[in-house]
């Protein structure tokens, strides 16, 4: 792609399933999507007993059709490898192919995602079809680019127990650590008596009397993200050599926990994800988040749970469609970051996966897009052209109905404006650190059964959203230079490399803000001996006093310059080294204690609260001479390529800056100079 040929806005697409419909349907689909302005067609992610019905036996011409009836219709095309639907046929003759449940039992063939990673056979089957697609598509004028499988993870997938994955486990564990005694010694094994004697007797950590071993859980995480990254680079290799010049990406799913997407990217030359907001709020928001806040944000979803992921997804990756085809372009420098990522699938109506579903707000469908943009989208392309008519997602919305009608959903799409959604960059000068081997031991043991690493993670990017602040959600281990503050929510392990990054962009001039249980947790996942912040403890000048998990209506009052606060769900003190206390905790067994303390540019939050952390991150922004504009709820701010899109996610009207912004709604706005 030659720079002649990138848009200069956003893009619009859809989800479509020829297969699903009659052939005669295919041109008046088309017709129509082009009609409504779209750009771009995913087609075939689910469609292998299509195009093999039987083994070797492949049914191209349905699929020919379909791409050249879209591309007469100037449509491109997104092809995907069908292998997240393995057939009945390859199943029933290679039953070893299936995943394990946590449970341990088989996951059985009949829905979707029905494979071990880690299956010999499986591996062969993906690479052949993928191959097979590639030779026949790999040059086709109208294939725009590739979507590898669909939603990694999804359903609990990303980790099989047993099978493939517990026979390969073993050995990975003797590459890693060579020796019994040395992966004994790294678990703490001679807790419990859990040593192992023999490498054959190391299982899957499930279906263990009490909680397993976190160290065991963590490596075994690790180990199944790699066979996601090996999947993955598989096919990459083969569709980079069969079709040259095509963008590769895959669809990433919302707050996916079974693999780390940084090492499954690898490769890719964006990122996309599948953004579907209200069944996010219902399925996907963490503990702790009040029913009333789900309630007020039924039908549109809450800003910011959507817009970290549009966040994260922007710096997985972050390359877009200006350098399509170049996955080997360096990473752009955090200071200038490329725009970077599709909305692969985007909710445009209810959907049928959540425990409610109800009808999205008016404006919310045209609301989502213009977020995806403003947060650094290229591309925004519907789930789906058409509601399925049968099997699984019949109570799924479409840009039509199931009678071929349009959808409300339809008609915001068409009001669209995208000329005035142009391309470019975010300029974010705040980073928010993020890490999944964090994720992993966070959530292996919360110690509150209020938290989760998402929960504190998300506490903290809307606070900084709530403040007007864009956000780069980046690699813990990333370059920080260029940020004027780098915040850490919820990294708790933390080796002695990582605190040198760190040391270094605070030596640089990036302030520093640290969550609670930061730097908890060493490499192998046990804690430091020498106390919890290990090999930070220089750089933050303190050392972990004393932690308390709150349970719902046991609160801890904390004081100091920010004002007076109540924590909830969590709070730690600190015996000081050459940090100051900012803050102390009143009343209770911390009495006394502090509970936010600073170091130079370096402070650090103990407590979890939603209006100290607010507060303390006010002073720190400020202090860094970034503009904090503080929100009204509901009311978010983000920028693009000069432009501020203001939004107001509220049922209601809002105020805000002297405007009256009407419920569901968002405006487009030249950036002020001083922004």
């Amino acid at each position: 792609m030659t720079p002649a040929d990138l848009p200069a806005h956003l893009l619009l697409g859809s989800c479509d399933y020829p297969e699903h419909v009659p052939q005669d349907r295919w041109a008046p689909y088309a017709a129509q999507q082009r009609a409504l302005g779209l750009s771009y067609v995913r087609l075939a992610e689910f469609a292998w007993s299509r195009l093999e019905p039987r083994p070797g036996e492949y049914t191209w011409t349905w699929l020919d059709e379909a791409v050249e009836t879209y591309a007469a219709q100037g449509l491109k095309v997104v092809l995907c490898t069908p292998t997240a639907t393995p057939p009945a046929w390859l199943v029933r003759a290679h039953p070893e192919l299936l995943a394990h449940d946590a449970q341990g039992r088989v996951r059985e063939f009949g829905s979707r995602r029905h494979y071990d990673f880690a299956s010999p056979v499986y591996r062969d089957h993906s690479r052949r079809i993928t191959r097979a697609m590639a030779e026949r598509y790999g040059q086709h004028p109208a294939v725009a680019g590739w979507q590898t499988d669909n939603e990694f993870g999804c359903h609990a997938t990303g980790r099989s127990y047993g099978g493939a994955s517990a026979e390969r486990f073993p050995a990975w564990l003797a590459a890693k650590y060579g020796t019994l005694d040395a992966l004994n010694d790294a678990w703490g094994n001679v807790f419990w008596s859990m040593e192992y004697s023999d490498w054959a007797q190391i299982k899957p950590p499930i279906l263990t009397v009490t909680e397993p071993n976190p160290s065991h859980v963590l490596d075994y995480a690790r180990f199944a993200s790699g066979l996601i990254a090996e999947f993955q680079a598989e096919q990459l290799a083969i569709l980079r050599e069969l079709s040259p010049g095509r963008f590769l990406t895959h669809n990433f799913m919302i707050f996916e926990t079974g693999f780390d997407h940084y090492e499954v990217a690898a490769g890719l030359d964006f990122t996309s994800w599948d953004n579907y907001p209200t069944g996010m709020l219902e399925f996907f928001a963490p503990p702790g988040m009040a029913e009333e806040v789900k309630t007020r944000f039924a039908r549109t979803g809450h800003p910011d749970l959507v817009g970290f992921n549009h966040d994260l997804y922007r710096g997985v990756v972050g390359r877009g469609l200006w350098a399509v085809g170049t996955a080997q372009t360096p990473q752009p420098t955090p200071h200038s970051p490329q725009p970077g990522f599709w909305v692969m699938e985007q909710q445009c109506g209810p959907v049928n996966w959540a425990p409610h579903n109800p009808l999205p707000a008016p404006g919310a469908v045209a609301l989502w897009t213009a977020q995806a943009w403003a947060h650094g989208a290229d591309v925004v392309s519907y789930f789906r052209w058409r509601a399925a008519t049968m099997a699984q997602e019949v109570m799924h919305s479409g840009l039509l109905r199931h009678d071929e009608t349009p959808s409300p959903g339809h008609a915001e799409v068409a009001a669209l404006d995208t000329a005035q959604l142009p391309l470019g960059p975010v300029p974010a000068r705040v980073a928010l650190l993020h890490d999944y081997e964090s994720l992993w031991l966070y959530d292996a043991q919360p110690h509150a059964a209020g938290l989760s690493y998402w929960a504190q993670t998300v506490t903290y990017y809307a606070a900084l959203r709530s403040l007007g602040l864009d956000v780069d959600v980046v690699h813990a281990d990333a370059d920080l230079s260029g940020y004027a503050v780098a915040v850490a929510p919820a990294i708790t392990l933390v080796d002695g490399a990582r605190a040198g990054r760190w040391a270094q962009a605070v030596a640089g001039g990036t302030a520093l803000v640290c969550g609670p249980r930061t730097a908890f947790r060493t490499p192998g996942g046990g804690t430091w001996e020498g106390g919890q912040f290990g090999p930070l403890a220089g750089l933050v000048g303190a050392n972990l006093l004393n932690y308390d998990s709150l349970r719902p209506g046991l609160a801890q009052g904390v004081g100091g310059s920010f004002g007076v606060y109540s924590a909830h769900t969590w709070a730690e003190s600190y015996r000081l080294t050459g940090a100051q206390a900012l803050a102390t905790y009143q009343g209770g067994p911390l009495d006394g204690q502090a509970a936010v303390i600073r170091q130079d540019n370096v402070t650090v939050i103990g407590a979890h609260s939603d209006a100290l952390i607010r507060a303390v991150l006010t002073g720190v922004l400020t202090g860094a001479g970034l503009p904090v504009t503080p929100l009204p709820d509901g009311v978010r701010l983000s920028r693009r390529a000069g432009q501020v899109l203001v939004q107001n996610w509220n049922p209601e009207p809002a105020e805000w800056n002297g405007q009256t912004l009407p419920p569901v709604s968002f405006a487009v706005q030249p950036e002020a100079p001083h922004a």
